[in-house]
């Protein structure tokens, strides 16, 4: 029996979007800076190993789910379940192993980074799973998958042994910039297929969906983290101020090549093949991971209303 088509619908290549983990980390230690070096390094590799693992039992789920739809999709129908290399048996089985093994390591880490592990793989069956199936659901589909940034970044946040909280204003801002991308793939995805009938065939909430109401949704995601980030920059660290025409000009380029014919938004998981993006992403990560941590205190009064003395 051949493995790899097995290994295939674990989806190791999506791996990477468990990069989101790493603000939740960097958030952490600006928060409690006391957190040991060791602490940081160890809970991080272990933290990533269990959230990979219970990220790829969702993924599992969900090549089992999407199969007869995969069907209609101009490449999909390709994948290892709507081809016929996977035994859908087999698949199940699969899926409850790597379910397992990740709810093993995420408790080994600590109590409160594996519940988050547990509530990443519900978000995973109220995705997928009928009667629920929030990807059917126009809106829904994107709300309930990008929620799963803020989860990756209490992940990273909780990996190093951070005890309070993450802020709830950089929850909401990390959720509505991943809405942001989710929103971008579904209007890449839409363009593509170009027939609304097809597109339904594939996504239920095609059939809901226009490409005017996927532009209004993102220019809503948008605003909303504009203003929790905001609202956080303010808050906790006004040096990030600095980061944002960088931050704003990464979201921008990435709608941009929404827009092309065959977007690279349709396959996150290709999208370090363009380069140009992948710059303008580290610089702003840079960007923000720089001035979490230099102060710059005469930055605010730069801000500062311009008041004349009274004469």
């Amino acid at each position: 029996m051949p493995i790899a088509p097995y290994m295939s619908i674990a989806r190791p290549d999506h791996w990477f979007k468990n990069i989101f983990m790493i603000p939740g980390i960097l958030l952490a230690l600006f928060f409690q800076p006391e957190i040991a070096f060791s602490e940081v390094w160890v809970g991080a590799v272990i933290g990533l190993i269990a959230t990979c693992i219970v990220a790829s039992s969702n993924y599992v789920l969900n090549e089992i789910l999407d199969a007869p739809y995969d069907r209609f999709h101009p490449s999909k129908h390709t994948r290892p379940i709507p081809s016929g290399q996977v035994k859908i048996p087999l698949a199940w089985a699969w899926w409850i192993v790597l379910s397992l093994i990740g709810f093993a390591i995420s408790f080994s880490l600590n109590v409160m980074f594996g519940w988050v592990a547990v509530f990443l793989w519900v978000m995973g069956t109220l995705y997928n799973i009928p009667p629920v199936r929030l990807k059917d659901r126009a809106y829904g589909d994107v709300l309930s998958e990008s929620v799963n940034n803020p989860i990756r970044l209490a992940l990273g946040w909780y990996a190093i042994g951070a005890v309070a909280a993450p802020p709830l204003s950089v929850i909401i801002a990390y959720w509505m910039f991943g809405a942001f991308l989710m929103a971008a793939k579904r209007f890449a995805e839409f363009r593509q297929i170009a027939d609304v009938e097809r597109a339904a065939k594939y996504r239920k909430s095609f059939g809901l969906y226009t490409e005017e109401k996927l532009t209004v949704s993102i220019f809503y995601y948008v605003t909303l983290f504009a203003l929790m980030g905001g609202f956080f920059i303010a808050r906790y660290r006004f040096e990030l101020i600095l980061a944002a025409p960088l931050v704003a000009y990464t979201m921008a380029y990435y709608m941009h090549i929404a827009y092309k014919q065959n977007s690279p938004v349709q396959q996150p998981e290709q999208l370090f093949r363009q380069k140009k993006l992948m710059v303008i992403v580290l610089a702003a990560f840079l960007a923000c991971s720089i001035l979490l941590f230099v102060n710059l205190p005469d930055l605010r009064t730069w801000f500062d209303p311009l008041i004349e003395p009274p004469s």
